[in-house]
């Protein structure tokens, strides 16, 4: 495993590591096509092996992020009870990624309590940094400006 990824699972025990290897299943899209769209039920998580995916959001279709480094972690709404998907995710290129069932994962994740919870602590630190990200694309567009008073 890369990047995203392999923080994501590094605290896993081993054991949790292999039954996660074990539900896991490659699946690959030609350009254009779709992995999910925004409110649909979010139902699988995704990790990035070849290609590009464009998070887009809103009905404008706003660019939100590029996944485009092998191990990006694309789908995460579904790991965190969204219930929907935030974003929708268009391949750019012919992509090749690992599908891993939401429900599957819970199961094997509630086996092994400690890595559980170290999963998600990291999870939530991967969120944490695309969000930082997020807001500084938005400064470097929007300029780094103060509200003024009665403007």
């Amino acid at each position: 495993m890369h990047g995203e990824s392999a923080y994501l699972f590094q605290s896993l025990s081993d054991e949790t590591r292999k039954k996660i290897l074990t539900i896991q299943r490659e699946v690959s899209y030609a350009p254009g096509e779709v992995l999910f769209r925004e409110n649909e039920a979010a139902l699988n998580f995704y990790i990035l092996n070849e290609g590009r995916i464009r998070l887009s959001v809103g009905s404008g279709q706003l660019l939100a992020y590029v996944a485009s480094s092998v191990g990006d972690i694309i789908g995460w709404s579904s790991l965190v009870d969204n219930g929907t998907y935030t974003a929708s995710a268009e391949c750019l290129s012919p992509t090749t990624l690992l599908r891993i069932e939401k429900h599957q994962l819970d199961q094997v994740l509630r086996e092994d309590p400690v890595s559980g919870m170290n999963f998600f602590k990291r999870l939530a630190a991967l969120v944490g940094r695309r969000l930082v990200r997020s807001y500084r694309a938005t400064l470097s567009v929007h300029g780094d400006r103060e509200p003024r008073p009665g403007g």
